[in-house]
């Protein structure tokens, strides 16, 4: 039997993987952060202006969120976006 690692890497490619990687570490950093400050979703939609249901959707990994969405909220998270080497 294979495993899941061997399986995924048959199917998606690897710049395909590592944006999967990058996404789902973006989306788990939004997700702690609002548990960290005890902001429910629905909380976070009324200080961000992002709707809960895409709030939802996308820390379920059921969407793909822009980056507009990810910047408008971090903001009220008191978190920011950061580019650095990936060396």
């Amino acid at each position: 039997m294979r495993t899941w690692k061997e399986v995924r890497a048959e199917i998606y490619t690897a710049e395909e993987i590592r944006e999967s990687n990058l996404r789902v570490a973006i989306i788990g950093e939004l997700i702690k952060a609002r548990q960290e400050k005890n902001i429910s979703q629905r909380e976070l939609e009324q200080l961000s202006g992002v709707k809960q249901p895409i709030i939802s959707r996308m820390e379920a990994g059921e969407t793909s969120p822009q980056l507009d969405t990810i910047l408008r909220l971090l903001a009220p998270l008191g978190k920011t976006l950061a580019v650095v080497s990936i060396d």
